[in-house]
């Protein structure tokens, strides 16, 4: 890989970086917010739920816009209204009696910012290069950055809450500018010619017929990214939760007990993406053990959840997600034409969202009936996910295109 773009893989790589401090590293302090606004953990679950649900509804229109207007047109904006999020989040906690509502609208800003930003950088990793296993490669970086952001988070999160409990807002701001340099001098975007622009009503045309063609193997990433995130969340804000109240491990104690999966899912995530290639029959099987070992440790927790097992086992957990998530990032890459790829893969990181905005407000449901409960829908969920992939992604006959086949302009 040309070093050149190398400096446009490390400045991309901010992205998700960046998003995904902006939203972990609220994890660790989720406890301490609802202390200090007087609320209940269903209303504190929020504060990450509404940031998630507006990135859903937006998602696809930034990939739409991304693969009409451009990538980078619509990542730096993104990236700036994330960051004037956190600084709203951050002022009305400082300066108000009542924040909870401006926090939830700073929230919703932070959203919008983060539906044009960090689900671009996908397809704008595929347009840079033309070799599947560099796509790979480039993509396991990214996602090792979104992963190594969850690591950072939690740590990062408790070192600012023990200060002042709503700095971590204001690091937001601080984080995005960041990545708004560096994206903006240094990744330079491969030049779309305007006559490769499609019209609306060619667009919709195009995607309809990817839909028709590969509509099985396209839900069924889906639906596992989807799942994958709402476990993680899911778990994240119970172990933030159990931590304080069963362990009384608390502040930059806990960051550091949450890190420990998610360090393992960073570090596995990396050389999964450097292992993958091209090979997506590998890639299949990845996912296939990756979703098995997750599945296995919420069993084994069931039996057995002392604090060395809990976090023993949620290592295993975060090994497992380490080594499915850039096998679901090639395969739904290198499988859909440039032409498309921003929204396709759009719609995939709103499917992920969709994990990520259902999990803590699910798990503190399940967590007022029964802990036992987070162990059976977590195990159950991680079962189904492995029989969609088993079942309907099949690697000789999606990715074999019969040229005739391909969806054309209208």
């Amino acid at each position: 890989m040309e070093a050149r773009k190398k400096l446009d893989l490390l400045a991309l790589s901010s992205v998700p970086l960046v998003m995904t401090l902006g939203n972990s590293m609220l994890i660790p302090v989720l406890p301490q917010i609802s202390k200090e606004l007087g609320i209940n953990a269903f209303q504190v679950s929020l504060i990450i739920t509404v940031y998630s649900i507006v990135a859903i509804l937006l998602i696809p229109i930034a990939g739409y816009l991304s693969d009409r207007f451009g990538r980078k047109v619509v990542m730096v904006p993104c990236l700036i209204i994330a960051g004037v999020g956190g600084a709203v989040s951050g002022w009305a906690s400082w300066k108000m009696d009542d924040p909870y509502i401006v926090i939830l609208l700073g929230r919703v800003l932070q959203g919008i910012g983060s539906a044009g930003a960090a689900p671009v950088v996908m397809p704008l990793i595929g347009d840079m290069f033309e070799d599947d296993e560099q796509i790979s490669a480039g993509l396991g970086l990214t996602e090792t950055a979104n992963t190594a952001g969850k690591v950072l988070s939690p740590i990062i999160g408790a070192v600012l809450a023990a200060f002042v409990w709503f700095l971590p807002f204001w690091f937001i701001p601080f984080f995005s500018l960041i990545s708004v340099l560096l994206v903006f001098f240094l990744v330079k975007v491969p030049k779309q010619e305007d006559d490769d622009k499609q019209s609306f009503k060619e667009f919709a045309h195009c995607v309809k017929g990817i839909f028709k063609q590969d509509g099985k193997w396209l839900f069924a990433i889906f639906a596992v990214g989807c799942t994958i995130m709402f476990v993680l969340f899911g778990i994240l804000f119970f172990l933030s939760d159990l931590l304080e109240k069963q362990y009384a491990i608390d502040g930059v104690k806990k960051g550091l007990v949450l890190a420990i999966p998610l360090l393992a899912l960073s570090i596995s995530s990396y050389f999964s993406g450097k292992k993958i290639g091209q090979n997506r029959h590998l890639m299949k099987s990845v996912i296939i053990i990756g979703m098995c070992l997750v599945t296995f440790s919420f069993i084994a927790l069931r039996v057995q959840h002392s604090l060395i097992f809990l976090i023993s086992f949620l290592v295993l957990t975060g090994v497992g997600i380490g080594i499915t998530l850039p096998s679901l990032d090639a395969l739904i890459t290198e499988g859909i034409e440039k032409e498309q790829r921003g929204t396709i893969t759009s719609i995939y990181s709103s499917m992920r969202f969709i994990g990520v905005a259902a999990g803590p407000p699910v798990f503190s449901y399940l967590m007022s009936v029964s802990e036992h409960l987070v162990y059976y829908i977590s195990a159950g969920t991680s079962v189904i996910a492995v029989m969609v992939v088993m079942l309907f992604i099949k690697p000789d006959k999606d990715f074999e295109k019969d040229p005739s086949q391909l969806p054309k302009l209208a």
